[in-house]
């Protein structure tokens, strides 16, 4: 989309949107429709869309044309034996039958009077040649012949033979007037044949160029294989944020402006090895969230802290900043927190044992919690087994005259014996554990990684939060970025996590 929309936009071009539908067991008008509106949420406006199959008459007509000039021909083999006379570089026995013997069985293709999988029609390319993708490509072949034929969800059931790829491409490239045909290197081969049937036709020539996939680490772009990872139920659908469609992306709470970021960033290369680091994607979203995404508060694993000099029932308002340089000025730049006697901290934020680099709270030690008072752990309740830690004691500093070194983020009880705003939240990671799953082999299942999808049911926000809609992105303090997923109900939002605040990646050595 980036290249071919973009290259349009930078040289005062426009960029078509067309559907390659020529098989009609394949479209599904759902991929058609979605197709369309990730194009516009990524920033694109088609110039025109179109479809192969307004084409359908224009390139049957073309493909009498075709054998007319005697380079088509019908031809019954096998599969395997299409297959088999390839590799020996031989001629189909029926290559060289006469034009009006051609023509008479293509109308009778098109008549649905021939059965499926009994003729193709056959471009008379050249055998001899060492592109493969020379040897009498299948131009037509046969669905469903026998009446009612195979509905096509844009053409309808007009039709019981169906043009390839390979023939329609070219053509309706020729017949838009389209001046560059861009597309990646594994369809290099074929541009032999592209311009080999424009000028057996003697159609009008487009420019065709040919660029590298784009390849990320730690992930898989193969749609074979992304079909597996769906259909077999490795991930939750195509729209899983783990996966690197742009749907999951979307789903992941990623902005198409990180995305076209990103590719502008990379640039356009012909080297077919490259794989780009997930880190690369990463910075380009933090960036974009950084600006974009309010600040709030949340607690994955909340541990109880009883503040014991603080009445019970006592509640205070305090604001919390949404942004790092909110101006005191500015109130919609503020939200409100309630602090009472009883706050919860992360369990990953207290300790038993203190040390010198240890920044969380623990006995006899003082932390600030953010926006609110420094608090002082003077006594921890365990559990029978004398380890499981139940609730933390402490005492807060209304005077704020300590200055402890770590700052912890927290959610209070916002009314006496009430809850706080309990949510799930989904830590998302990466999907693979290698950097390139794609160079194991078959054994590429394997590398899957057990921990890129934790969920965390019951952990507390602030209140403001319940007011959150589907797609709102939120910076959660000291633990990334999140954005509220589409499984949220009245009752529970659940939040996936976009990104960390750090690439946690490089230095975990992994």
């Amino acid at each position: 989309m980036f290249v071919d929309f973009g290259l349009a936009k930078e040289r005062g071009g426009c960029c078509y949107l067309r559907y390659d539908d020529t098989n009609p067991e394949a479209e599904k008008k759902e991929y058609i429709d979605h197709i369309e509106e990730i194009v516009r949420w990524m920033g694109w406006e088609p110039y025109k869309i179109t479809y192969t199959s307004d084409y359908f008459q224009d390139l049957y007509e073309l493909a009498v044309e075709l054998i007319r000039r005697g380079h088509a021909y019908v031809d019954h083999q096998t599969p395997e034996e299409i297959k088999e006379y390839r590799e020996k570089k031989m001629n189909s026995p029926w290559r060289d039958r006469p034009i009006a013997e051609s023509l008479k069985l293509f109308d009778e293709m098109k008549c649905g009077m021939i059965e499926e999988g009994k003729a193709t029609l056959r471009m008379k390319q050249d055998m001899q040649s060492d592109n493969f993708n020379m040897y009498d490509l299948i131009a037509y072949r046969i669905k469903a012949s026998a009446a009612p034929f195979t509905p096509h969800p844009h053409a309808g059931d007009k039709w019981c033979i169906y043009p390839s790829y390979d023939y329609s491409h070219c053509i309706v490239d020729s017949l838009e007037n389209i001046t560059h045909s861009l597309c990646t290197l594994e369809f290099e081969t074929r541009r032999a044949s592209y311009y080999w049937l424009l000028d057996a036709l003697g159609l009008y020539q487009p420019y065709v160029w040919e660029y590298s996939r784009l390849n990320v680490t730690n992930t898989m772009m193969s749609k074979r294989k992304l079909n597996r990872l769906v259909t077999q139920h490795w991930v939750d659908g195509w729209d899983d944020p783990r996966l690197m469609t742009l749907a999951g992306l979307r789903r992941r709470g990623v902005t198409p402006k990180s995305i076209n970021d990103f590719v502008r960033g990379i640039g356009i290369t012909r080297s077919d090895c490259s794989v780009i680091r997930l880190d690369r994607l990463e910075y380009h979203i933090r960036e974009e969230l950084n600006k974009i995404a309010p600040r709030t508060m949340v607690v994955l694993h909340p541990l109880k802290v009883v503040i014991t000099n603080l009445e019970a029932g006592s509640l205070m308002d305090l604001d919390a900043k949404k942004w790092p340089d909110a101006q005191l000025e500015d109130a919609s730049s503020f939200y409100k927190v309630p602090f009472s006697n009883i706050v919860y901290i992360d369990h990953s934020d207290f300790r038993m044992q203190d040390s010198k680099d240890y920044y969380g709270l623990a006995p006899g030690k003082s932390v600030l919690l953010r926006y609110a008072f420094p608090i002082k752990c003077t006594d921890v309740i365990l559990g029978d087994d004398k380890e499981t830690i139940l609730e933390v004691r402490a005492e807060y500093d209304p005077s704020k005259r300590t200055k402890p070194k770590g700052v912890l983020h927290w959610v209070a009880e916002p009314s006496p014996g009430v809850d706080p705003l309990k949510v799930e939240v989904r830590l998302f990671d990466k999907l693979f554990l290698s950097e390139n799953p794609g160079e194991l082999g078959d054994d590429w299942l394997s590398d899957l990684n057990p921990e890129s999808k934790v969920v965390i049911p019951g952990a507390y926000a602030v209140s403001t939060l319940k007011n959150a809609a589907v797609g709102d992105r939120f910076q959660f303090e000291r633990l990334g970025y999140f954005v509220v997923d589409k499984d949220s109900t009245p009752e529970k939002l659940v939040f996936n996590r976009t990104v960390t605040l750090r690439d946690s990646y490089s230095k975990s050595g992994k």
